[in-house]
């Protein structure tokens, strides 16, 4: 299976985007194991996700290392938009700008994954 982990969620809406990334991380650590192929990128306000689950003390920083790996991106218009471009800077993570939108410096291409086969979860 092809499985593209999408975070969406937004780390400043407590607990619920808490679940959500949880979910998320969870998920691909799942696939991981199964043997699937696995690309988390965070779209949205989920582009200030890496800044805070890289930190030792964060609940899912754990979780996030066994998955670090199969992170792919964040999306560059998005973490422009929010504030989140230097946390994606300083945490290593690609901006992913295939999807060009106007007035923007591009988005990451969720139809790529779509045209390509891939099973789209987005949390």
């Amino acid at each position: 299976m092809k499985l593209a982990v999408i975070i969406l969620s937004d780390p400043k809406a407590g607990e619920e985007a808490f679940g959500r990334a949880f979910n998320a991380l969870a998920t691909a650590q799942e696939a991981q194991k199964a043997g699937d192929q696995v690309e988390i990128n965070f779209i949205g306000t989920g582009t200030r996700w890496p800044a805070e689950i890289t930190k030792p003390g964060n609940a899912l920083n754990a979780l996030y290392n066994s998955v670090r790996e199969s992170v792919k991106a964040g999306s560059c218009g998005c973490a422009s938009a929010f504030g989140a471009t230097d946390g994606l800077k300083a945490c290593g993570i690609p901006e992913a700008r295939d999807n060009a939108v106007a007035g923007t410096p591009g988005l990451l291409s969720l139809r790529k994954y779509l045209a390509d086969g891939w099973q789209v979860l987005v949390f």
